[in-house]
């Protein structure tokens, strides 16, 4: 795809992509931004698009995969009431802690961003210059491993 046609499919597209994102929920300025991003995006990675006619299609999944991925790094922000009564023991976190404990530190790394922090095995693979084999992998022994401690 060349910069004209990508120029054009800009011109054509961009508001497809900013309606498309209000209709996922975004508000009309958050989807403006987004699809900005995603379509700077686009053009640094077009080495990447296989089919110049998906191009939309392409653009319109980058907008919502940025989009995901600043929700999810957003700190989210409500007013708490005043509790009258003193909080009851989170024995779940009592757990979690105890647990997250006993296993080795890169095991301990990968359920917490798995698990407590969600991220996706890619996202975790891509931070620590691990393939997502090895992520799975680790994943899987580190769940094992707890079960096999904590089972009795």
């Amino acid at each position: 795809m060349t910069r004209e046609e990508y120029g054009s499919a800009y011109k054509r597209g961009f508001n497809l992509t900013v309606r498309f994102l209000v209709s996922r929920g975004l508000s009309y300025d958050s989807a403006q931004e987004t699809a900005q991003a995603a379509w700077v995006k686009g053009w640094e990675r077009l080495s990447q698009l296989r089919d110049s006619h998906m191009v939309l299609t392409w653009m319109n999944s980058i907008a919502l995969n940025i989009h995901r991925s600043c929700v999810r790094r957003e700190p989210f922000f409500q007013a708490l009431p005043e509790l009258s009564i003193p909080p009851k023991v989170n024995l779940a976190a009592i757990d979690v802690r105890r647990i997250l404990k006993t296993c080795k530190k890169n095991d301990r790394i990968v359920l917490e961003r798995h698990y407590l922090e969600g991220y996706k095995v890619q996202e975790i693979a891509r931070a620590h210059g691990w393939s997502e084999t090895a992520v799975r992998i680790r994943l899987l022994r580190a769940r094992r491993a707890v079960g096999k401690r904590f089972a009795a």
